[in-house]
């Protein structure tokens, strides 16, 4: 629409006696003796505008009797408002109605649970939370490439489907174009080389395999794209697909690695402080009330570091007790993190060098032959938000490993030669953008962060 101004600059410049043009979605419609209030909103703010239309005005009974949800413009005059709690007005010159939405409309009362929103993801956006959610990821998102172009790091797109699992979890969601009910077979099993891609393939679970062979040529990369994981889990920590912001660095050690992740969480802390300042408010009064001070204190906090054994020795010498027992060679849990980084150092904490039998097989070995160049970033109320490493770069350490692990060398041959023609100290990181923004909006559930979400059964959307 020609002219149209958006609700949250119109609030912004608030020019008085100025006439515009508007167009959203009612959120109310209530009448008064010779008027009407519409409560309209067009998504960009989590303030809509309230609009006055006068009895005089042209069909002001079918404007009267609009529905929540109904769809409209309006030209009017912006005015200081008697009403408290809102500064400006609009007064209405004329209404286009472009539907009347039917009283079914399931948005009608102001509240409502999350486990009911989820089941019409459709329509959530047009809620006040999930309203400040998406602006907040879709900020997120845009500020996750400004902070690498202002570095220097190349945006590398890693495929979607691929041959490898880079974890070695065996959780692909598998991707064929055999025949699910008889497909071609090969001594009771299918025959993979009748298949699209003549190998079996998958949706990825990391761009990090491929990101390190752009880093062994542009130095700085980072992949942020969709990764999937084909596990059946339930908890509100898990879904099927999600974001990953992967960064790489060639001539970088574990120190480089955890610098640049410090320095990344607390760019995304200090701009989201600036720049979104109506959504977090929001979050902080409906959502968690310790939200902006908890952001603050990462923002302008240093870091601490430990090793493993001593985050070990910590957890062995609490007198809370834990679900999962603690000894040296465990992988920490939830409960643990979250206990080193609130109690012990109460703020963010890098846990460094972990046993190798628990890591992947591309970490670099230490000398010390038990553990490896890993690091995880822990944060109070969430625990491990980036996990990340030194990467392997000597081939016959890597061999090895890998043939400790029981990992084929055949399919990541290409990735085995990359160390064997200019391999290098390279290090990098992972950071599910849904666990960043459950930790900066205070939300608790990882379905509710996802436009989307894709969980066990459920893909309906």
């Amino acid at each position: 629409m020609t002219g149209r101004v958006r609700i949250k600059r119109l609030l912004e410049q608030g020019l008085v006696g100025t006439e515009v043009t508007v167009a959203g979605w009612a959120r109310s419609v209530r009448g008064g003796k010779g008027v009407a209030f519409i409560a309209l909103n067009d998504g960009s703010s989590l303030n809509g505008i309230q609009v006055v239309v006068d009895a005089a005005l042209p069909r002001f009974e079918e404007i009267a009797r609009l529905g929540t949800g109904s769809s409209l413009a309006v030209t009017g005059i912006l005015t200081a408002s008697p009403a408290a709690g809102q500064r400006f007005e609009l007064a209405a010159l004329s209404v286009t109605i472009y539907q009347n939405a039917s009283p079914d409309y399931p948005l009608q009362k102001k509240r409502h649970s999350f486990e009911y929103l989820r089941t019409i993801a459709h329509l959530r956006p047009r809620t006040n939370t999930f309203g400040a959610l998406f602006r907040v990821r879709s900020f997120l998102a845009q500020a996750v490439h400004r902070f690498f172009a202002q570095r220097g790091f190349l945006y590398v797109q890693t495929p979607i489907i691929t041959a490898n699992d880079c974890e070695g979890a065996g959780e692909l969601f598998r991707v064929t174009t055999l025949d699910p009910v008889s497909p071609p077979l090969v001594k009771g099993k299918a025959d993979f080389s009748a298949d699209f891609f003549g190998v079996p393939t998958g949706l990825t679970v990391s761009g990090q395999l491929e990101g390190e062979l752009f880093a062994l040529a542009f130095s700085d990369i980072y992949t942020f794209g969709p990764t999937f994981r084909a596990e059946n889990s339930n908890t509100p920590r898990h879904a099927a697909e999600f974001w990953m912001i992967e960064p790489e660095m060639a001539f970088a050690d574990l120190a480089a690695d955890a610098a640049l992740a410090e320095e990344f969480l607390r760019y995304l802390c200090c701009q989201l402080l600036e720049e979104c300042p109506e959504e977090l408010e929001f979050f902080n009064r409906q959502v968690d009330t310790g939200l902006i001070e908890r952001i603050r204190t990462v923002a302008e906090t240093k870091f601490q570091l430990m090793e493993y054994g001593d985050a070990i020795r910590e957890l062995q010498k609490a007198t809370v007790p834990f679900v999962y027992p603690v000894a040296w060679g465990v992988d920490l849990q939830t409960e643990h993190e979250r206990y080193l980084t609130e109690q012990v150092v109460n703020g963010p904490l890098f846990v460094i060098n972990y046993p190798k039998e628990i890591k992947a097989f591309y970490m670099r070995q230490n000398d010390d032959g038990r553990t490896v160049a890993a690091m995880d970033l822990l944060v109070p109320k969430v625990g491990e938000l980036i996990g990340g490493s030194q990467r392997e770069e000597r081939l016959e350490l890597l061999e090895r490993r890998m043939a400790e692990m029981g990992i084929a060398t055949e399919g990541l041959w290409w990735y085995l030669d990359s160390r064997r023609w200019g391999s290098c100290p390279h290090a990098g990181f992972g950071l599910g953008f849904e666990r960043l923004i459950i930790y900066l909006t205070g939300m608790e559930n990882i379905r509710d962060v996802i436009p989307f979400p894709r969980t066990p059964r459920h893909a309906e959307f």
